[in-house]
């Protein structure tokens, strides 16, 4: 019997806020004792990565409590309820079904009457033989001629997760000649987004993709407008250039001003619908629906990963208890997520998203207000660019920040040059390792400007190469990492009311029905 109870009500928890276990990162980093503890505390991934955790705040003691933490909060019974399709999402009363989209974990799901999985795959069907048929030009423009480009029209979870996805490919497909299409992305209201990306476009040869769940996202639909008045004054058949992605039961669907459309439904939020239609039709116009089908192979072997009752051979729970173990025992209140691949450059605003829309509540799944701290904050940007930027706060600030490194053995691209002895890549990941040890062990110096206390944990993600399976991977242990944390802090991590307020109040000023602080603000803005 699965129950849901507060993190401060489980006794494992109340074990760690003794803080008996003190680590010093400096003294357990030193000598062979450190080279072997970088060998010993790392756990094996799906795609050849690994989870290395040398660099964090904990001993063989805290590992053995947080293991203790995650079978008294029930981890692997609350996952198992999720992907055998019970009600996780307590405030919409919906199902989550995400994983459905990339494999079969569990029990068949059947929900409206429908089989989910049989669902889902039948959608990556009729996406992948539309793909094939752009590709091969059996589907074109109304002259005949093939299409190049795609755009995807979506804002929050419709952009930044398929966005975060196509850069972190876009170079490998064109080092393995899979790039099949160029991809952009309009999400913000701002029209200077849609002027921007539509001037860079020949709409002749470009197809658009509206995602909206509903058929009514604002944002999304005003740039819908916007483009299709730019097809309409370049004298072209609107219907020919638009798809859409949505929900059967949205006005999108089943619409004749659409060449196709494909389906989601309500059990898929949108920070996690990059496996789903949302990141489907978009990535497998750009990449070919093989490459799409192996980022779900990626997904799919994390997350059988995920079912491991063993932290120590679960990578995603481990990354969840050190993480709650940092929020809540040792009051850190900000992590920093530090990918040193340049194709990574948008994940950490992907991640953003999905980890502060998930966990960023103040009351528990029952609506009852907690006594503790939850998400932490999240940023980030690739290496080594953050170095010459904000790295010298994290380094010398007065608030410590946990950091989640990433890094590849191996560039996308055989393209590389040698200066002073070691290429690019190497000095990229010199770079990296020299980051883990600085912020762990610090340096003494007399002058208080060159004193460097260290202590500052780290966790990295290795990989030989970042590609469909190690990318499809690397999404999912984040995922399934938030899932967890949500899990420990009792939240629902499934619902986002949180962004609902500021939309009420949007209509309310273009309706003209406002008064005092609100008209004001809309005045002052010209609105």
């Amino acid at each position: 019997m699965v129950s849901w109870k507060n993190l401060d009500t489980l006794d494992a928890y109340k074990e760690l806020l003794k803080k008996e276990d003190s680590v010093k990162l400096s003294e357990v980093l030193s000598g062979e004792s450190g080279a072997k503890r970088v060998a010993d505390y790392c756990v094996p991934m799906a795609a050849g990565l690994c989870y290395n955790y040398a660099a964090k705040k904990v001993n063989d003691a805290v590992l053995e409590k947080l293991a203790a933490l995650a079978k008294e909060a029930q981890l692997t019974e609350k996952f198992r309820e999720l992907y055998n399709g019970a009600v996780i999402n307590t405030g919409e009363k919906r199902l989550v079904l995400h994983q459905l989209t990339r494999g079969q974990l569990g029990d068949d799901v059947i929900a409206d009457g429908v089989n989910k999985r049989d669902f889902f795959t039948g959608e990556q069907k009729k996406i992948a033989e539309f793909a094939k048929k752009v590709h091969s030009g059996e589907i074109t423009n109304e002259k005949g001629e093939k299409f190049t480009t795609v755009v995807q029209i979506g804002i929050g979870g419709s952009d930044l997760g398929p966005r975060a996805i196509y850069l972190a490919l876009e170079n490998w497909a064109a080092a393995h000649n899979t790039l099949k299409m160029q991809a952009r992305f309009i999400s913000n209201v701002d029209p200077d987004d849609a002027v921007g990306v539509l001037r860079g476009v020949d709409v002749a040869h470009a197809l658009f993709i509206v995602v909206s769940k509903s058929g009514t996202t604002l944002e999304t639909l005003t740039n819908e407008s916007f483009v299709k008045d730019a097809l309409e004054k370049a004298g072209l058949d609107v219907s020919k250039h638009m798809l859409a992605v949505t929900s059967e039961t949205s006005p999108m669907a089943k619409n004749s001003g659409y060449l196709a459309a494909f389906f989601m439904d309500d059990y898929i939020g949108g920070r996690y619908s990059t496996s789903s239609a949302v990141g489907g039709a978009v990535l497998s116009l750009a990449f070919g629906p093989d490459i799409f089908a192996r980022f779900l192979d990626g997904m799919a072997a994390e997350d059988k990963l995920a079912k491991e009752e063993d932290p120590l051979k679960n990578p995603a729970m481990l990354d969840a208890l050190i993480g709650v173990y940092e929020r809540n025992i040792l009051g850190y209140p900000l992590t920093a997520l530090l990918p040193y691949s340049q194709a990574l450059s948008r994940f950490p605003a992907h991640l953003q998203q999905a980890d502060m829309e998930s966990n960023g509540k103040s009351v528990n799944r029952f609506g009852e207000p907690m006594n503790y701290k939850t998400g932490p904050v999240l940023f980030g940007e690739p290496g080594t660019n953050g170095q010459h930027s904000f790295y010298q706060l994290l380094h010398q600030g007065t608030d410590v920040i946990p950091l989640q490194f990433i890094g590849f053995k191996e560039s996308q691209n055989e393209k590389d040059v040698e200066v002073k002895g070691s290429t690019s890549q190497t000095k990229l990941n010199a770079n990296l390792a020299a980051q883990i040890v600085a912020f762990a062990c610090g340096k003494e110096d007399e002058n208080p400007n060159k004193w460097f206390d260290g202590e500052r944990p780290s966790s990295v993600i290795v990989g030989e190469q970042l590609a469909p399976e190690s990318c499809g991977a690397l999404l999912s242990h984040y995922e399934n990492k938030i899932m967890f944390q949500g899990f420990l802090w009792n939240v629902n991590s499934f619902d986002q009311e949180g962004v609902q307020l500021g939309k009420v109040l949007a209509n309310r000023v273009l309706a003209h029905d406002t008064d005092g602080a609100l008209k004001s603000f809309s005045e002052l803005l010209g609105v």
